[in-house]
């Protein structure tokens, strides 16, 4: 039978959490393969959920199927049986990503145009060209290889080090990461601290290209 419950506790780098359940004796572990999302959700503190419980010997309860009622997560103390769900709007998460699109675009061309003006100019070396593209390339496979191992529940790759990357460089290829694979696109803090990272590698362009004699 299925049961009801809220997500309780996540730990995203290990990809296991567990599930408060009402109809459940303790808290019910659960392992993201169990996670039935839509594509590229990761599980929620807070977000309501349905799923199978089973009993593995020595280990407790365990979560399978593990199902969002939801798409957004549960407001503080929601997620409880009668309590009032929060819809998803579909326009409105188009309407997000379109208002994402409309400043990550242009200043993806404003920031390629800089670079090549500064290699024209002889402000930058020629191979910084090369170099931001293979970084980008890099950078995008490296967001396809994380998704991939939170999948399989294998070993991941840090956020740190995914920002890491961003800010050598690497940022337009992780926005088309995040669009296109729809990996860390939902995250907030995470996509928080994206932007972080290209307003440094933007204003650090911009500081070198300035201070380099041409």
């Amino acid at each position: 039978m299925r049961k009801q419950g809220t997500i309780v506790k996540w730990d995203e780098a290990r990809g296991f959490g567990f599930i408060h359940s009402a109809a459940s004796s303790g808290n019910v572990f659960f392992h993201v393969r169990e996670f039935r999302g839509t594509r590229g959700s990761t599980p929620q503190v807070g977000s309501a959920v349905t799923f199978d419980e089973v009993q593995v010997a020595g280990k407790g309860p365990r979560g399978m199927a593990v199902t969002p009622t939801w798409e957004q997560p549960a407001p503080p103390g929601g997620g409880r049986p009668g309590g009032r769900p929060v819809v998803h709007s579909p326009k409105r998460a188009a309407a997000a990503a379109r208002s994402g699109a409309a400043l990550a675009l242009p200043l993806m061309a404003a920031f390629a145009a800089t670079v090549a003006w500064g290699v024209w100019t002889r402000r930058l070396p020629w191979w910084v060209l090369p170099a931001l593209f293979l970084l980008n390339v890099f950078t995008f496979f490296a967001y396809w290889q994380d998704k991939y191992a939170a999948g399989k529940g294998a070993w991941r790759i840090s956020e740190s080090t995914l920002h890491l990357w961003s800010l050598a460089g690497g940022w337009p290829g992780a926005w088309f990461a995040q669009q296109v694979l729809r990996h860390k696109s939902s995250k907030q803090s995470f996509r928080e601290t994206y932007w972080a990272t290209v307003v440094l590698n933007v204003a650090a362009l911009g500081a070198s290209i300035w201070w380099l004699p041409g």
